[in-house]
């Protein structure tokens, strides 16, 4: 890893993401750390940054449009009666430190950081695995903790009134290309089948690339899946997705998503079995 801003992940000695620890970004995307470009072992690009249809989409990363009312994810939000509406409510993820760097991988702080106040205190592990000759494996877990004295309620547009839109946590802005990606589960195909519903994997693939998503919260439900193909890819785990998440003060709340990037086009199969290589133990 080099830089002190922009560390690069390494699998087998090659370059597969840059992670953005200070982006100077305005303040309605909500600022906040990002791994942008994310690529395959081949070198192809599979994520966007700040797009001209979402300008808010920052690579991989975390990102919750409702943190008792303050807007982590960027852009418009969502007002029960009232629908997109731009607000100054808007957060900021602060990088702290690193707790541990390695070519591979590494351990972060954050704060979570609103109107002055700091709501939330991240804890945040990455690291970079090469499964095959052509796939790898992106380890992400993230660990918020109410450093407040009263409960946070976590939401999303969708808790607030917009069914469909249960966007924020784990988000994945993936390559746009001209036609769009397919998506599926082991079961179900297309983003009408696997939008809104829980599911071990989902892989989205396109021309030259796949990605595999996979919940892998020890001892907890797995969330489900929020999905878009046609208006953009993009791909995120839901935390608000029917009822708004409480954390009570100085609890912890902890998701970790596996994702497996690879050349080539994978089927059902072959999908599976990377995810399994992914998150055994």
């Amino acid at each position: 890893m080099t830089g002190n801003d922009s560390p690069v992940l390494r699998v087998a000695g090659r370059p597969v993401a840059r992670y953005v620890t200070r982006p100077e970004l305005p303040h309605r995307l909500s600022p906040r750390p990002y791994l942008h470009p994310v690529t395959t072992l081949a070198g192809t690009a599979v994520t966007e940054f700040s797009p001209a249809d979402h300008l808010h989409h920052l690579g991989v990363g975390v990102a919750v449009p409702d943190v008792e009312g303050h807007n982590f994810w960027g852009g418009r939000t969502y007002v029960r009666g009232r629908g997109p509406t731009e607000l100054d409510n808007h957060g900021t993820q602060r990088h702290t430190a690193f707790q541990l760097r390695d070519p591979d991988g590494f351990v972060e702080e954050l704060r979570w950081v609103a109107a002055g106040t700091e709501l939330l205190r991240e804890r945040r592990t990455v690291a970079a695995t090469e499964l095959t000759a052509t796939a790898w494996a992106l380890d992400f877990t993230f660990s918020l903790t109410n450093v407040t004295p009263d409960p946070l309620g976590l939401g999303s547009p969708a808790t607030n009134g917009r069914p469909g839109a249960a966007y924020g946590g784990f988000f994945w802005r993936a390559r746009k290309e001209s036609a769009a990606p397919s998506v599926f589960t082991a079961d179900r195909e297309g983003e009408r089948e696997v939008h809104g519903r829980s599911a071990d994997w989902l892989a989205l693939t396109g021309e030259t690339w796949s990605l595999v998503f996979a919940g892998a919260t020890a001892r907890t439900r797995r969330d489900p899946w929020f999905v878009r193909t046609e208006e953009y890819p993009g791909v995120g785990s839901s935390l608000a997705h029917d009822d708004r998440v409480t954390v009570a003060p100085r609890d912890t709340l902890v998701r970790r998503i596996v994702t497996v990037v690879a050349d080539g086009r994978l089927d059902t199969d072959g999908a599976a079995a990377l995810v399994r290589k992914a998150v055994s133990p």
